[in-house]
């Protein structure tokens, strides 16, 4: 039995290489939260940047470019639970409940409790100390609402 190839992307588990999309997402999302720009510019700009070889590229460009095309859409889906205004947000949590909201709301694929741990993940790595708590308590809603008969809700 031969032992599996760590640099074959294939052979990688997709949890794994969705965790890494998801990780890039949320960087490009907060730099065109800075910048703007097309989620095209920005994935070019990733492709070159970053070594994405483990990484669901399709995915990757899924989230940014959904997030970019129904940002509206995805602040008003989260934005009822916030305890302050939008743009009173730091930008690591705005693109963080954009980069979830958007998941929940599109991505039935991916179990909501899923989405929600890896952003909360995500949180406690490039977030402030205890944005984690909030991002989860905005999420928790924002599922409830989204996914309602997953989450026991409806």
């Amino acid at each position: 039995m031969t032992e599996p190839d760590p640099d074959n992307v294939a052979e990688r588990p997709l949890s794994q290489r969705r965790h890494k999309a998801r990780h890039y997402a949320l960087q490009a999302i907060y730099r065109w939260q800075l910048n703007g720009g097309s989620a095209s510019e920005i994935e070019a700009e990733f492709r070159t940047d970053y070594d994405l070889a483990h990484t669901d590229l399709a995915y990757f460009r899924a989230l940014i470019d959904g997030v970019i095309v129904r940002t509206d859409e995805i602040d008003a889906a989260y934005g009822e639970w916030l305890d302050r205004s939008r743009e009173s947000l730091d930008q690591v949590e705005r693109a963080l409940l954009r980069l979830a909201t958007f998941e929940l709301i599109e991505r039935i694929d991916v179990p909501y409790k899923v989405v929600i741990d890896e952003a909360v993940g995500l949180a406690k790595k490039f977030g402030a100390t205890d944005s984690y708590k909030y991002v989860n308590g905005v999420l928790d809603h924002v599922a409830r609402r989204c996914r309602a008969t997953e989450t026991g809700a409806g």
